[in-house]
């Protein structure tokens, strides 16, 4: 189980770090009873073989050595007592390590295990490639953009062993070399006694029947692994008008029969037989078990197949009640990804980029001043599903992981029985940040048929309708992350032409190609993101490139538009319209130069942190109300589960907002107190060429104070804008106003010692002290990750 959260104490100045929301009404929540949950009193029948695991594909140093090959930043590359030592001479510097034989088709990485010691640096990379890489210093080159497997080290004289998965899918086929960069920085010192490529199915042969947490073409659930002729028994309460809402899927090639039996009283009776043939795909199924309410049963999850041992996945097995719809029956947070608010009309913008979230905002209520925690994703969105500030829960870098004592908004719901989707187009909000835990079913942004694309609402929606409409008759949260408004920026037709004429879009794609070439940083390279000054030396012409920019731009944001209207179409034919409530908002916003870049993640101002943030509900909502106060991204959560009745589940930094606009809530509005609105901005220590600046923003009193950690001939060490009136901070006033800047430094400086109390501990990436088996069994079991 997890660790509980501990309340945060208030600071003067309007600081509130709030443990929760004023407590929510009782409620009589409608019965939801997880099958997972209830495997430990479960019984096993006909208990499988456990399968002899494939051979281990390890790689050892011991005499005879494998191939290997040093790369630049490598130096004295040798094998001598056991181990591959050498020495890295800058931080970048790989190996190349051969692989003794080609790795089995039809397989996926689970993880890399690499035994080692290193005597400084606090990060390791991998890269995993197929047989044609040639070993030129190309090869030894770094990724373009993310080293596919990352992880902490901890820099010292002991052996330590590390368990690094893939933040993105690495099938088997590519998987002939490794190359390894074992240290961030120049000069460490490094010995590798063994480097061990784990495979899916290895794993798998190792994982005992019961709970975990697997997935089939990426999509996760949550999931009852059995083996071939298992049976597992539940004795449950049949709830009223029940039925068993489940997904079945196998990763074998044979064919799987999968049945499900109830026995009531002396009679058992077979309700479902369902054969699989085809590997890597969910199947979902409903099972009626209205005829057996109000009866004591045995429910049967049973599996058949002509292999013995042979693995297959009951997944989320839930079973659910139709009971009468609840006042507040389903809560759905879209998440548009770098979206900025002033490229909406409904905060004023010229172009009728999002008349959808316009009329939304029209019967809702439209917050004008909301402040995102930080400006890239992985950082801002951890913020958002915990409600905790980024120096608490301690997500900073590329590989970090949410530690399991936070809490999630997502775990919230479903821990008050609520069923749980979320659907992601950015792999920063799933299982490579840990922010999985709380959902039954996620689709991560590697399941999008669109692959590398970033238009991929229209995809999504196709996945979250169906399951809206299997789950109308419960409560439900689901979270919906689109990346439409990401770069690249041009849309799908039509709406590459809708602010913009193809001759211009013709042109524009010649230019950034010829603008590469100007590009220093690799990541913005790749992006094709100039600064001002590489975008002056192109000779390109300013203007007339970001006219382009910005009208594919908006034409993403109109394209993503459309889905959410076919969102809320769906809800309203379902009848759910009284009973949902649906937040639209962003993660951050992009920069179009402002402050001579691009992209986003470098910097605090306004074109990165104010993000729109709209509450639907009609019945629950105020409609037509804009809220000027400034708001922040942890925020939402607090609001949600207030208005939902549900209770959070450790502490929170945000608070409600609920009395500024639901409906019947004028009783509560002194609960309300406007206090700064914090953005926090860290350099990335994984090794990803990001930013060369690192602050922190505090907003309050109508003023805006950004204070920069390492400043230099061009980045201040304090910079004051008038928060009402330059929203886009392009006037620094701090000259003018020292009082001001002491004010607000002191309630920075009293902010930063209150967040550091509450401060969560990072995972440990040191050796655990137990067996292979033994954290098998506890990953099974989630206790692990």
């Amino acid at each position: 189980m997890k660790a509980r959260g501990v309340a945060a104490s208030v600071v003067s100045a309007g600081l509130a770090l709030l443990a929760c929301s004023e407590p929510a009404p009782p409620r009589d929540a409608p019965r939801s009873v997880r099958l997972v949950s209830l495997f430990a009193s479960a019984r096993i029948e006909h208990a499988g073989p456990v399968p002899t695991p494939p051979p281990r594909t390890e790689l050892r140093f011991a005499q005879p050595a494998p191939a290997f090959e040093a790369g630049p930043g490598i130096a004295k590359l040798a094998a001598r007592d056991a181990t591959l030592s050498g020495t890295t001479t800058g931080r970048d510097g790989a190996l190349r390590v051969l692989l003794p034989a080609a790795s089995a088709p039809g397989d996926f990485v689970h993880a890399v295990e690499l035994r080692m010691r290193v005597s400084a640096g606090g990060n390791v990379a991998l890269d995993l490639r197929g047989p044609d890489n040639s070993p030129t210093a190309e090869a030894f080159a770094p990724p373009t953009i993310l080293w596919p497997i990352a992880g902490p080290i901890v820099a010292g004289a002991a052996m330590r062993t590390y368990t690094l998965e893939p933040q993105f899918p690495i099938p088997s086929e590519r998987v002939r070399e490794i190359y390894l960069a074992p240290s961030d920085v120049a000069g460490a010192q490094f010995d590798i006694e063994s480097v061990r490529v784990i495979f899916e199915k290895e794993r798998l042969a190792s994982v005992p029947s019961g709970p975990g947490w697997h997935g089939l073409s990426e999509v996760y659930r949550e999931t009852l692994v059995a083996r071939a002729p298992e049976a597992l028994r539940f004795a449950l309460d049949t709830p009223p008008a029940a039925w068993l809402d489940l997904a079945i899927g196998t990763i074998e090639d044979e064919a799987l029969r999968f049945r499900v039996l109830v026995r009531d009283g002396g009679k058992e009776t077979t309700l479902l037989e369902r054969t699989l043939t085809t590997k890597q795909r969910w199947e979902p199924l409903r099972v009626d078990l209205g005829r057996f309410s109000g009866n004591a049963i045995q429910l049967v999850l049973a599996l058949d197949a002509e292999k013995p041992g042979a693995i297959g996945f009951w997944g989320a097995p839930v079973v659910r009640s139709a009971l009468p719809r609840a006042p507040l029956q389903g809560v759905i947070v879209i998440l548009a990804d770098t979206l900025r608010s002033d490229h909406l009309d409904a905060y004023g913008y010229a172009r009728e980029t999002a008349p959808v979230l316009r009329r939304l905002a029209a019967e809702g209520v439209l917050f004008r001043d909301a402040v995102a925690q930080a400006s890239w994703t992985k950082v801002s969105m951890t913020s958002n599903h915990t409600s905790l500030y980024p120096s608490s829960h301690g997500v900073r870098n590329f590989a970090d992981r949410l530690p399991d004592e936070a809490h999630t908004l997502a775990e919230a719901f479903r821990a008050a029985g609520f069923a749980t989707f979320s659907s992601t187009a950015n792999f920063f909000t799933g299982k490579l940040t840990h922010l999985e835990q709380g959902f039954e079913e996620l689709h991560e942004s590697a399941a999008l048929a669109s692959g590398e694309s970033s238009k991929s609402a229209r995809e999504q929606l196709d996945a979250v309708l169906p399951w809206l409409e299997a789950h109308r008759e419960v409560p439900f949260f689901v979270y919906l992350h689109v990346t439409d408004p990401h770069s690249p920026y041009r849309p799908a037709a039509p709406y590459d032409t809708l602010f913009a004429n193809a001759a211009d879009g013709a042109q524009h794609g010649l230019q950034q190609r010829e603008l590469r070439k100007f590009i220093t940083n690799p990541l913005m390279k790749a992006f094709g993101m100039p600064l001002a000054s590489e975008l002056a030396a192109s000779g390109i012409d300013r203007e007339k490139y970001l006219a382009v920019d910005r009208a594919w731009y908006d034409g993403s944001i109109r394209a993503m538009d459309a889905e959410v209207g076919r969102l809320i179409e769906r809800v309203r034919e379902l009848g759910l319209a009284e009973q949902t409530l649906v937040v639209f908002t962003a993660d951050h916003g992009e920069e179009f130069l402002e402050h001579g870049a691009s992209f986003h993640g470098r910097t605090n101002y306004g074109e990165v942190t104010r993000v729109p943030l709209v509450f639907w509900g009609p019945g629950r909502v105020a409609g037509g109300r804009v809220i000027e106060d400034a708001v922040e991204g942890i925020d939402v959560m607090p609001t949600l589960l207030e208005l939902a009745a549900v209770p959070a589940q450790g502490a929170m930094q945000g608070q409600s907002l609920a009395s500024l606009f639901a409906v019947g809530d004028a009783k509560r509005a002194s609960r309300w107190s406007e206090r700064p609105a914090i953005s926090e901005h860290r350099l990335d220590q994984s090794g990803l060429p990001w930013t060369d600046r690192e602050g922190t923003s505090i907003q309050a009193g109508g003023w805006k104070l950004i204070e920069n950690s390492a400043p230099g001939a061009d980045i201040p060490a304090v910079e004051l804008y008038d928060a009402r009136s330059d929203r886009l901070d392009a006037h620094d006033l701090a000259a003018a106003h020292p009082d001001i800047v002491a004010r607000l430094h002191a309630q920075l400086t009293a902010w930063r010692s209150e967040v550091a109390k509450l401060r969560l501990k990072p995972p440990s990436p040191t050796e655990a002290p137990l067996s292979p088996e033994e954290i098998e069994r506890l990953k099974s079991l989630g206790y692990l990750q």
